[in-house]
């Protein structure tokens, strides 16, 4: 009973999070001030949808949750966000909105239909990086690649149309990223020389130690 309760409380949460992420871009683009921008511009870019079924899959417990749940959540993401634009049609800082209500049906369907069929891998790459070392290293710095490389074109492409904070929410997005992945790659290089050489029992100066003979003889003892 416990299990079943733990897998459903898994699977709501997941889904939840997806429902939350779906409205959390667009809902931050009606507030003012350079944090609100802030917020609306990491959660409406790809990098964290992509670190959304990142996670899904880490937390799953098999490759087949992993895929699914992460499928889910992001065509449930989907689809609150395109109704909640329909029904908030403001246009936030970088982004362009207004969409005809007409349009809404095909755009929930065509990218509603592209969140579940790219969710699936990412979600499988996400329960891959569990795997530790280095063995999983190449899978834990995919959302790190992800943000360096899309905020780097968005700097390229996009900077010089929008605000100044914009570009700078972009920046220091395109930073921690690569930090982020600095880190991972010291963990994991770290922890494969700690599994080949492992620390052996440290012998303090001046300290007593018993021979091995002696430690046998007294337990042959203790056994009689």
């Amino acid at each position: 009973m416990n299990f079943l309760r733990y897998r459903v409380i898994s699977v709501v949460v997941s889904l939840v999070a997806g429902l939350l992420l779906g409205i959390a871009g667009p809902l931050a683009g009606e507030w003012d001030g350079p944090i609100a921008v802030a917020l609306h511009l990491t959660f409406s870019g790809g990098w964290s949808w992509a670190a959304y079924a990142f996670l899904v899959g880490y937390f799953s417990r098999s490759k087949i949750e992993s895929a699914l749940l992460s499928s889910c959540g992001l065509t449930i993401g989907v689809i609150a966000y395109y109704l909640y634009k329909h029904i908030s049609p403001l246009a936030p800082v970088g982004m362009e909105y207004g969409a005809p209500s007409e349009g809404l049906s095909s755009r929930i369907i065509t990218w509603g239909v592209m969140a579940f069929l790219l969710g699936a891998p990412v979600g499988l790459l996400g329960y891959l990086a569990r795997m530790p070392g280095v063995r999983g290293l190449l899978f834990r710095l995919v959302v790190p690649f992800v943000a360096f490389y899309e905020t780097s074109m968005r700097l390229t492409m996009e900077a010089d149309r929008q605000g100044p904070m914009v570009g700078a929410t972009w920046q220091v997005i395109r930073l921690v990223a690569v930090a982020v992945a600095l880190a991972l790659v010291v963990h994991a290089v770290r922890s494969g020389w700690q599994a080949r050489h492992p620390r052996q029992p440290s012998i303090h100066i001046g300290e007593p130690v018993t021979p091995a003979s002696r430690v046998r003889s007294g337990a042959d003892r203790t056994s009689e």
